[in-house]
């Protein structure tokens, strides 16, 4: 099973549309084909998006069934600490926290959108892929 860690803008991809690789990854991840890691700063992330209410007026899903499905993704992640902070200087400050709990996992991926950000960074984690929902899909 891979490990991996699922940036933000996935989770916001996957319930603006109801087709796609966001979407699909966000199946695999409940279905339980996907280790996905949680820190309590990503976990903040998510909760502060769900919050937003006009990012997600184009959304199929109602609030609460956008409630339910963070609480089920959740509960189908492992909470994992971050002991270590990298600083791996992104060129977002704030996407700092994934990359470093990507690397306190010991993962194999982080899925993003925003692949050329983490391409960026300082320091360089050989074995950590940075993958696109759709590139995550494609290497399963």
């Amino acid at each position: 099973m891979k490990r991996v860690v699922v940036d933000t803008n996935v989770f916001v991809a996957a319930l603006r549309s109801a087709d796609g690789a966001a979407r699909e990854v966000l199946r695999r991840w409940l279905g339980g084909q996907y280790d996905v890691c949680m820190s309590l700063p990503l976990f903040a992330e998510y909760r502060d998006l769900l919050g937003r209410h006009a990012l997600f007026a184009t959304s199929p899903l109602d609030h609460e069934e956008r409630q339910s499905l963070f609480h089920a993704l959740m509960a189908a992640s492992r909470l994992v600490d971050v002991y270590f902070l990298w600083r791996p200087n992104l060129p977002d400050e704030a996407d700092n926290h994934v990359l470093e709990l990507a690397v306190a996992a010991s993962d194999q991926a982080i899925v993003t959108h925003n692949t050329r950000d983490f391409h960026r960074a300082e320091l360089r984690f050989p074995n950590l892929a940075v993958l696109t929902p759709a590139q995550l899909l494609k290497e399963d």
